[in-house]
């Protein structure tokens, strides 16, 4: 190591993090050992990068664009612009984005509430949704659920291989059946995250026995992760969080929606009020950064695939089941790493923890958190509260004991975050301190 103080190594720079000799030896092989898989990741960062300049010109976005609204929110210019940007870049014939939307879950929950009509059929087609949805449908019973609005709810569960049980779904849809909503992440579960490719032959399957069932498609997680959309594949409706993917890292808050236009004015109405719709809903002071995060959320997205990538790689090297591996394409940021055990998702979290540049020194503990029914476990030291993009893991501590990894605003930290929780592993003796040697 190093003793120049005037031009220290990267190796003394990890040392003063709290990175031992053994894990930096390690983490550095695994990361030369994806340099040309990086630069895939960087060719894809500039397609997308030049699909949302494309936008914002074609839409031409001004200064004037940046600044917010009050009160009702009448008029305001920059809503109107940044809803038509995020249709373009989507492809679909209009787009709702919103700092009154309020997470991922209100954009689901947005969209299924105002689509869905007492009677109908709601059906997934992919198995169970994310956790939170459960208590929106009424899996699990809450106040103001679907189910409590008439609305009933069906699902086929994906195939041991995690393939489409086509005729499950077949036998499934019927004359209610009205929108059929598909998870593109795997939200708390082990199996694949679905590609922009499989989604479009799922909904080309349900649209071949049903033409009129509204198509809508969870994309938390997998903006930008590929060349196409979901919508560019037939979806009447994409949904997901500006805390995520497409806010860059920047946006405070919000959520979006981009699909049918009969879709979207059904989901303004849904937000705000019956007669008002769309034409309220004052942004505050948030465009500036709805905008800037939209422009940065290519590369974000970028160095979010790159420390997922790093880390499937790295705990794969250790024997310890990741999905998706290794070598797999990505549709998704989150990468699942199954330790069997809650205290390798624990010390996992807590070394996410500890190399966030916010909080980082304090310690993740399991609770009960609303809309879960287990304990959940989350590490994130971020700029804005709750945001995935950045550096995060979570997890609920219940069998198989799955960590959730995903974010990383750049790649560097990424890498930081997923050393600390190699060394945490290995001073909590999880992993044995002779591994850099058995994994030569």
């Amino acid at each position: 190591m190093s003793t120049n103080t005037e031009n220290p190594s990267i190796e003394a720079m990890y040392a003063s993090m709290g990175i031992s000799p053994e894990v930096f030896a390690y983490g550095e092989r695994v990361w030369n050992s994806l340099k040309e898989r990086f630069e895939e990741i960087d060719a894809l960062s500039e397609y997308n990068q030049m699909k949302v300049i494309n936008a914002m010109q074609k839409n031409r976005v001004s200064e004037a664009c940046l600044h917010g609204t009050t009160g009702y929110g009448y008029n305001d210019l920059g809503r109107e612009t940044l809803e038509k940007v995020y249709a373009d870049i989507f492809h679909t014939e209009d787009a709702l984005v919103r700092p009154q939307i309020t997470c991922g879950t209100h954009a689901l929950a947005l969209a299924l509430m105002s689509n869905l009509r007492p009677g109908d059929e709601l059906l997934s087609p992919v198995g169970k949704p994310y956790d939170t949805l459960e208590e929106v449908i009424g899996i699990r019973p809450s106040v103001g659920s679907l189910r409590e609005y008439g609305i009933s709810y069906r699902q086929v569960d994906l195939l041991p291989g995690g393939g489409f049980d086509y005729e499950g779904i077949r036998r499934a849809v019927n004359e209610k059946t009205k929108l059929a909503t598909i998870q593109r992440s795997k939200g708390y579960q082990t199996r694949p995250t679905l590609s922009v490719n499989e989604i479009g032959q799922l909904i080309s399957f349900i649209k071949s026995l049903k033409p009129d069932v509204i198509c809508m498609v969870d994309n938390c997680y997998g903006e930008f992760t590929e060349r196409r959309e979901p919508s560019d594949v037939g979806a009447d409706l994409v949904a997901g969080s500006l805390i995520k993917n497409p806010g860059g890292g920047l946006a405070p808050i919000g959520g979006y929606l981009a699909g049918k236009r009969e879709c979207i004015e059904n989901a303004a109405f849904r937000l705000t009020s019956p007669g008002l719709g769309r034409e309220v809903g004052a942004t505050l002071q948030a465009l500036g950064a709805f905008y800037q995060g939209l422009f940065l959320a290519p590369s974000v997205t970028a160095n979010a695939l790159k420390a997922a990538i790093f880390a499937a790689n790295l705990y794969e090297g250790l024997g310890f089941p990741v999905i998706p591996d290794g070598k797999e394409p990505r549709h998704d940021i989150i990468q699942a790493v199954t330790f069997g055990k809650p205290e390798g998702v624990v010390a996992f979290c807590e070394g996410i923890q500890q190399a966030a540049p916010v909080d980082g020194y304090v310690t993740p503990e399991p609770w009960d958190m609303p809309g879960y029914d287990a304990p959940v476990i989350m590490a994130a030291g971020a700029f804005v509260s709750g945001s995935s993009i950045e550096l995060s893991a979570d997890g609920p501590i219940k069998p198989p004991y799955v960590v959730y990894f995903q974010g990383g605003l750049t790649w560097q930290h990424g890498k930081l975050g997923i050393m600390k929780t190699l060394q945490k592993l290995v001073e909590k003796e999880i992993i044995l301190k002779d591994f850099g040697r058995r994994n030569l």
